[in-house]
C-alpha cells in the first residue's frame, strides 16, 4: 500500500483478532517512527515494544480493549528537547501510517495514559527524567470503522483564512 492510501484508510482500531504480529513487522513500524521529522534532528525518542500478554494486561486501566492487541509500543520522550511533544507526535503518526500500510490496526492512546504515567513508567523501567507520551496497541484488525472526515473544501483556505 502506498503512503497516501495508508493515510486515507488509517483509522483508530480498538478491536483485534488473536493473530500475532511478526517481530520484523514491529521493527518496521518502529523504524517508521524513528525516521520521523524531528526539531534540530534531536531524535528525543525511545520505543519499547511489548508483546508479553501479562505486561499488556497491566495497561488495562488505560483502555480495557488494549488486552486484545498483539503488541503495544510505548513511546518514550526526553522532555529536555524543546520539541519533544511535536517530535513524539510525528513519530506516532508515522507508526500509525506504517501499521496501516502493513495491514495492521493501531490506535494512539495518550489521554488515558498520562494520569497513569508514573505507574506505567515503573512497570516498563523508564528512567525518571523521561516521559511516557503514549501507548500504541497494534494487531490484526477485527473492525474497520468508518468515520466521516470534513471535506477538503471545508478546511482548505487559499492565501487568507
Amino acid at each position: 500500500m502506498d503512503a497516501l492510501e495508508a493515510i486515507r484508510t488509517r483509522r483508530s482500531i480498538r478491536k483485534f483478532t488473536s493473530a500475532a504480529v511478526p517481530k520484523a513487522d514491529l521493527e518496521t513500524i518502529v523504524d517508521a517512527g524513528r525516521l520521523a521529522a524531528t526539531g534540530h534532528n534531536e531524535q528525543p525518542w525511545d520505543f519499547i515494544v511489548i508483546t508479553e500478554p501479562t505486561t499488556i494486561m497491566q495497561f488495562l486501566p488505560a483502555a480495557p480493549w488494549i488486552i486484545q492487541a498483539a503488541a503495544v509500543i510505548a513511546v518514550v520522550l526526553d522532555p529536555k528537547s524543546r520539541w519533544w511533544v511535536e517530535d513524539g507526535a510525528a513519530a506516532i503518526q508515522n507508526m500509525l501510517i506504517a501499521s496501516t500500510a502493513l495491514g495492521y490496526g493501531a490506535c494512539w492512546i495518550q489521554g488515558d495514559v498520562i494520569p497513569r504515567e508514573e505507574h506505567f513508567k515503573t512497570l516498563l523501567n523508564i528512567p525518571d527524567e523521561k516521559r511516557l507520551m503514549a501507548l500504541i496497541p497494534i494487531g490484526v484488525p477485527a473492525e474497520r470503522p468508518e468515520r466521516e472526515k470534513k471535506p477538503l473544501t471545508q478546511v482548505i483556505h487559499w492565501e487568507k483564512f
